[in-house]
């Protein structure tokens, strides 16, 4: 028996659902655009931040700007994969039939 495909426990949680959801959709992000998208503190986006890229999903690059340090996030080629397949399998439980 093939088993069935699964969720990814890293991406699976709401924040970090949405984290991936949006880096997917550009090259790249600052940490203040994506906690605002997010809708979370600068506390729980980096403990999100972390999960997922502890897992190698995002790449997180830091440069000073103007005088700031600013954080820039991007999801990596293994993010990419994991989050396209967690949608697949999001898209394939939402359209089962009984």
């Amino acid at each position: 028996m093939i088993a069935p495909p699964m969720l990814d426990p890293v991406i699976h949680a709401a924040g970090r659902l949405q984290i991936c959801a949006l880096l997917a959709s550009v090259d790249e992000a600052e940490f203040a655009v994506l906690r605002d998208g997010v809708g979370v503190s600068d506390s729980v986006m980096s403990k999100h931040l972390k999960q997922l890229e502890d897992a190698g999903y995002v790449k997180v690059r830091k440069a000073t700007t103007m005088g700031r340090q600013r954080t820039w996030l991007s999801i990596t080629p293994a993010g990419r994969k994991a989050f396209d397949a967690h949608v697949k399998e999001l898209t394939r439980l939402a359209n089962l039939t009984l």
